[in-house]
């Protein structure tokens, strides 16, 4: 009876994988022919499906630009950016998606040393630096039974040499890893939304406006209270607003 169930469960996950292929072929096909929209419709059913990947949101960035969707196209080539870091391709395309938005808001300036910081644990995702460190172990792993069977001198040696870089990668990658996902763990961004929006000075409609914000710009949330979430822009500067007006990135 179990063995039936696993056997049910692998068939259900093949027709699952093969109708959100099927979606994402057709979805390509309507972008390619330039019917955005149903490009848009079928790459959704494809989330609806639980299923999600950095080509999977940058094709839907891709998709709102065309249609000159400035918070969508953002958000979503931001998504993929989150799960392939390194990607320029990604990048590039966020850029001109940016570059249709109102506010210019200018990043508070970084020192050498924490652009190289960022550069470096920004490269790849933290899973992405769990799976390199799980590789460099097993290649440890190989290479200490290598060492253990190999008959030259030589031959152990350059397996020891080897087998202790592998070691030190694989611990370098853990930390990595540890120091990216608490980065990602700490950091609550979103993209504005809504075409205009008041930031408030307090958590309520009736407090002072401090400044304005248009849809596509990014913020970073704060905390919660109510109705209302406190957030950080890039500059410094921080408010309130509605949640209703913003929506997370990292609600994977």
């Amino acid at each position: 009876m179990r063995q039936f169930f696993y056997i049910f469960i692998l068939f259900v996950s093949f027709l699952g994988n093969a109708q959100n292929e099927a979606l994402f072929n057709k979805a390509t096909d309507f972008y390619n022919s330039g019917a955005y929209q149903k490009a848009i419709d079928n790459y959704l059913k494809i989330l609806d499906n639980g299923q999600h990947s950095a080509e999977l949101y940058f094709n839907l960035g891709n998709s709102y630009y065309k249609l000159n969707k400035v918070a969508p196209s953002i958000y979503y080539y931001e998504k993929a950016l989150l799960l392939k870091p390194g990607d320029n391709e990604i990048r590039n395309n966020l850029g001109y998606a940016q570059n249709m938005t109102l506010d210019a808001i200018e990043t508070m300036p970084k020192t050498g040393l924490s652009k190289i910081y960022d550069s470096i644990i920004g490269s790849l995702s933290f899973d992405q630096w769990a799976y390199g460190a799980i590789g460099l172990m097993l290649l440890f792993v190989l290479l200490y039974i290598a060492f253990y069977y190999l008959r030259y001198a030589g031959q152990k040696r350059t397996a020891f040499i080897a087998g202790t870089i592998s070691l030190i990668a694989a611990v370098v990658c853990l930390i990595f890893a540890f120091l990216q996902y608490t980065e990602f763990t700490s950091d609550r961004p979103a993209i504005v939304f809504s075409e205009e929006i008041s930031i408030k000075s307090e958590p309520n409609e009736r407090s002072q406006e401090v400044f304005k914000l248009h849809e596509g710009t990014k913020v970073n949330v704060l905390e919660e209270l109510g109705d209302f979430n406190k957030i950080r822009l890039g500059d410094g500067k921080t408010g309130w607003l509605l949640k209703t007006d913003i929506k997370l990135l990292k609600d994977f």
